[in-house]
């Protein structure tokens, strides 16, 4: 297993197909801030309440500079479903062979009811810019990590309260 990335890293680059069968590049994504999610399982219920936090809060991330990709070792057609069934309208990716996960340190053991086992573990890596790691998470809690992404890279705080809304 790759050890974990650490802010100033470079963020490995990737192409993986996206649930459309479309290939999609973090290179592509140069010049934004990206956050690069990755999730066990699509139409499990935690990544579902993690998908949908991030569709809900997509307008918002964007409006602050910052782009989402969600990653997950499923295959396209069951992103594909995901995506229609949850209305999500961010790049979820198929990365079947977890070479991607594994770049990122987000692959490698974990126990479950006295189980251990290899899998996916729940990551958010925010990429720069530039292309360099300017944040990493490892085995964060699917409810709430939205919000406490936004804590962590200050975007409340940028942001005038409202009022009424």
């Amino acid at each position: 297993m790759a050890e974990r990335l650490n802010p100033g890293d470079v963020a490995p680059d990737f192409t993986l197909k996206n649930s459309e069968g479309a290939d999609i590049s973090l290179s592509g994504y140069r010049g934004r801030h990206t956050i690069v999610y990755f999730y066990p399982a699509a139409a499990t219920p935690g990544c579902t309440k993690q998908a949908c936090d991030f569709r809900d809060s997509l307008a918002s991330l964007q409006a602050a500079g910052y782009e989402v990709l969600g990653i997950s070792p499923d295959p396209v057609s069951k992103l594909a479903a995901f995506a229609a069934k949850e209305g999500l309208t961010f790049p979820l990716l198929s990365d079947d062979s977890h070479a991607v996960a594994e770049a990122y340190a987000a692959w490698g053991e974990k126990k479950n009811y006295g189980r251990t086992y290899e899998g996916l573990i729940r990551s958010t890596v925010v990429v720069d810019p530039d292309g360099k790691v300017a944040l990493a998470q490892y085995n964060v809690r699917a409810t709430g990590h939205v919000a406490k992404l936004r804590r962590d890279l200050r975007l409340d705080e940028a942001a005038p309260e409202r009022s009424g809304t």
